[in-house]
């Protein structure tokens, strides 16, 4: 980890940036205080999609048709 102070930053933006793409923690520093932090992004944790697979049952009839009177208390035209 390496800190620098504010207005070097200002002025190796890019380099700092890349630095910190590298894998390097960057603290940037103001009269001696520690403002802010440029840090590597994580990794993504992995593949999400399918993630519940196998984990919920959906009835047979999961994407029938609603019966009418249920259909028409969505649609506001129940009597």
């Amino acid at each position: 980890m390496i800190t620098v102070p504010l207005a070097e930053a200002k002025n190796n933006l890019s380099k700092l940036v890349d630095d910190a793409a590298a894998g390097q923690v960057i603290t940037i520093a103001k009269h001696g205080r520690a403002l802010a932090r440029l840090v590597p992004v994580g990794k993504p944790s992995g593949q999400r999609i399918g993630a519940m697979k196998g984990k919920l049952v959906l009835p047979d009839d999961f994407d029938a048709p609603l019966p009418d009177d249920m259909l028409d208390a969505f649609e506001g035209t129940r009597e």
